[in-house]
């Protein structure tokens, strides 16, 4: 089979194509022939940044073709979307059934690796918003695979007023046509009126203005890789809370919560109330474009990789 690896961190110039045997599924292990591969902007970034290689791993889409022992509750021929800690830029990959989830009928493996990480991903920082009715909502890299989805979410849960905070003034009217009542660009010193919680992708240098925005006893859930320092007095002036969110830990400590996530993203993809974005679908050979898309922030949603 073929798969996307590298040896050394770097940009997207540094990937490249072999060939690897086909892996065998170990315990509670499910081998799934990959239709679609995620391209996230954690793994771009552990990508340039990893001292040791890593397995390029994400979320993945595709079709049961054997299973491990104990790997209950599947079989061979079903239709699978999760997420993936080994090599998901592949013909094949292991998925384990704790982090496996059907595909409704009618779905594309596409629509489906749009909607497992980003989708959850945005409806599980929201939860931890814990957002009222009414409230105000400030959503980094709006136009992103997470943020774009996390607007319209914000929207369906009853936001007063949401936000989009963007890199290029371009990506504006692919956020309001999610719903977004106003964007914003990175480097305007105003963020416009104070919200109510902000679900930020970014962190790092823009963590800061990012609790700025917040009006007094404002909440933000930072989901992002980036990382970033808050001031304690920043907090403490206003009553504002930061609150740290990760998906894994959801999926491997709380399954149940997982689980019904993932039933409420499906229900609303199926009513229309979610639609993912592609920005782009790349062949595996062209994981490099992808991460490059990524890098340069150009993509408005998803970014795509089909074996």
């Amino acid at each position: 089979m073929r798969r996307v690896r590298y040896e050394r961190s770097g940009g997207p110039e540094v990937l490249f194509l072999e060939e690897a045997p086909v892996p065998e599924p170990g315990p509670g292990e499910l081998l799934v022939r990959v239709e679609a591969a995620g391209v996230t902007l954690p793994v771009v970034r552990k990508v340039r940044e990893q001292r040791e290689p890593i397995a390029l791993g994400g979320e993945i889409a595709g079709e049961v073709v054997a299973l491990g022992a104990g790997a209950h509750g599947h079989a061979p021929g079903d239709r699978v979307t999760g997420l993936v800690f080994g090599h998901g830029y592949a013909d094949y990959a292991l998925l384990h059934t704790a982090m496996a989830s059907p595909v409704p009928d009618g779905a594309s493996a596409v629509d489906a690796v749009a909607l497992v990480r980003s989708g959850l991903v945005a409806f599980g920082a929201l939860e931890a918003a814990r957002p009222a009715p009414g409230e105000a909502a400030l959503v980094t890299a709006a136009a992103s695979g997470v943020g774009h989805l996390a607007v319209q979410l914000a929207k369906t849960r009853g936001a007063g007023r949401v936000a989009g905070v963007v890199s290029d003034p371009g990506k504006a009217a692919f956020v309001r046509g999610l719903g977004a009542d106003d964007v914003i660009t990175y480097d305007r010193q105003d963020w416009g009126e104070p919200v109510d919680y902000v679900l930020d992708a970014v962190g790092g240098d823009l963590l800061p203005s990012a609790v700025k925005a917040l009006a007094p006893h404002g909440r933000l859930v930072a989901y992002s890789s980036g990382g970033g320092t808050v001031a304690a007095y920043d907090l403490l002036v206003g009553a504002k809370s930061v609150i740290g969110f990760q998906m894994a830990l959801i999926a491997r400590g709380r399954p149940e919560l997982y689980e019904a996530w993932r039933r409420e993203v499906w229900r609303l993809y199926e009513a229309g109330e979610l639609r993912p974005a592609v920005h782009a679908r790349f062949a595996l050979e062209d994981a490099a474009l992808a991460h490059a898309a990524i890098e340069g922030r150009s993509n408005l949603g998803k970014v795509v990789l089909v074996p």
